[in-house]
């Protein structure tokens, strides 16, 4: 693959709807970066499978690092949420930098592949557990916050039209991407071969990282499809089911204005619950296996089973969303993941592994689901342009969440692993009720809505 440098630019036009939201409309994804927009799919996806198996192999690689470093389970588990919260610690402060144009697309995903590296090398070589909270759970959260942000957000603005299935697609890549390192980590890594298996495996993906954000370019701000209508229904009957059930935001806002709607507190709360049964499962999933006697092998395939459908299940929900409505689709996740979380106790407790498998499918499903309901309805709510830092003041909630790995064993130690899982199931039942409340500002208070411009703006691009 290879960049086009593009001599001018190609003319453009801005047109204006009845709430005043401008569209650019005019100019082609080959006109701007060279290449179809397909690629602004397949590269994030892939950039984002690079960074998976920091956060959902980690777990496959506990009993390891526990022999070989002589780390204890918990400060494991405690790197882990270090981790999640650096991961999203780093988005917010990361999307400004990328909305000012001081931290181009290509440089934050160079930053998050050099942070994955950094990661694994303080697995393999860090001397006392603490270099490794800082390598691992400080840079490689960063770095991987940095590719996280970087892809959701760029998916949405090159498909500003049909973004519920897109995004979840390349959310997906976060998820599936760690299979065969549940594998290499599980069932291959031990204490003779664990530094090299790790040093490659972060070589190997930072080169991935590195690879997919090299060809990353941004649109223009407020660019829409020139074969999609803004103002009148597209001809596409995929672009215009997914505009009639999520029509765009009335505005493009900024973090101030969207936090000003309360919709982003209500957003953080959600996703805070669902992100943190999410973690928890991944942290867990394996310890209440095992405790059912099922045998490592058997656990290892569940985690890969959960990983893989928890990747696959964000392109399907986010397919579904375009079709039938974000907050539907994100309730009927809310709902899921809470209902998995009982049915794992109950297999467990019945030492059942069809159901083990079955139930941990589905947990993996509605964990992986919530994801990109929240990238794709915050485009949705608040617009594109500030995409990057309004998502990243949501996705902060993992600040939160990713207690789900260090509280959990606090959970599972005061009250086991049934009572740490069913805390779990009823934090997701609670997302659901908050997730009642949500609605698009602008649409439900008509005072909100700008007034229509029946003259559109057109001028040719310098």
């Amino acid at each position: 693959m290879t960049t086009t440098d593009l001599p001018t630019s190609a003319p453009y036009r801005e047109l204006v709807d009845k709430n005043g939201r401008v569209y650019r409309v005019g100019e082609s994804d080959i006109d701007i970066m060279g290449r179809k927009r397909k690629w602004m799919v397949i590269l994030p996806w892939v950039g984002m499978m690079g960074i998976s198996s920091a956060e959902y192999a980690f777990a496959s690689a506990e009993d390891t690092l526990h022999q070989a470093h002589n780390w204890s389970s918990t400060s494991i588990y405690w790197m882990l949420t270090t981790w999640v919260f650096f991961q999203a610690a780093v988005a917010f402060p990361a999307g400004k930098l990328r909305e000012s144009g001081k931290l181009p697309a290509r440089w934050a995903m160079m930053l998050g592949a050099a942070g994955t590296f950094i990661g694994y090398l303080s697995l393999a070589y860090a001397p006392h557990v603490m270099l490794a909270v800082i390598g691992f759970g400080m840079f490689s959260g960063m770095g991987a916050g940095m590719v996280y942000a970087t892809c959701v957000n760029m998916v949405g603005k090159w498909y500003p039209e049909r973004k519920g299935g897109k995004t979840g697609f390349v959310n997906g890549g976060f998820a599936y991407g760690s299979v065969p390192f549940v594998f290499l980590f599980h069932g291959y890594m031990d204490g003779s071969n664990y530094q090299w298996v790790l040093v490659s495996a972060g070589l190997f993906l930072a080169g991935v990282v590195a690879y997919a954000g090299f060809f990353f370019k941004d649109p223009p701000k407020n660019w829409w499809p020139a074969e999609v209508d803004p103002l009148n229904p597209p001809a596409d009957p995929r672009a215009a089911r997914s505009l009639q059930k999520n029509p765009p935001a009335v505005k493009q806002m900024t973090p101030k204005e969207a936090w000003k709607t309360g919709r982003v507190a209500v957003m953080w709360v959600c996703l805070a619950f669902t992100s943190g049964v999410n973690i928890f499962g991944i942290s867990f999933q394996v310890d209440i296996g095992e405790s059912a006697g099922f045998a490592a092998g058997i656990v290892a395939t569940a985690m890969s089973l959960k990983a893989i459908v928890n990747g696959t299940g964000r392109g399907v929900i986010g397919w579904l969303s375009d079709r039938y409505g974000r907050k539907q689709c994100l309730l009927f996740v809310c709902i899921v993941l809470g209902a998995s979380q009982f049915g794992i106790i109950w297999s467990a407790e019945a030492k059942n592994l069809p159901l083990f498998l079955i139930f941990s499918a589905i947990s993996g499903f509605g964990g992986g689901a919530i994801f990109p309901m929240f990238a794709a309805m915050t485009a949705d709510y608040f617009g594109e342009n500030h995409n990057a830092s309004n998502y990243g003041m949501v996705y902060s909630s993992k600040l939160v969440s990713g207690l789900g790995a260090g509280m959990g064993s606090v959970a599972v130690t005061a009250w086991g692993l049934n009572g740490a899982f069913t805390l779990a199931g009823s934090l997701s039942f609670a997302a659901f009720f908050i997730a009642l409340f949500l609605k698009a500002p602008g649409r439900d208070y008509k005072g909100r809505l700008v007034k229509p411009n029946p003259q559109p703006i057109s001028r040719e691009a310098e």
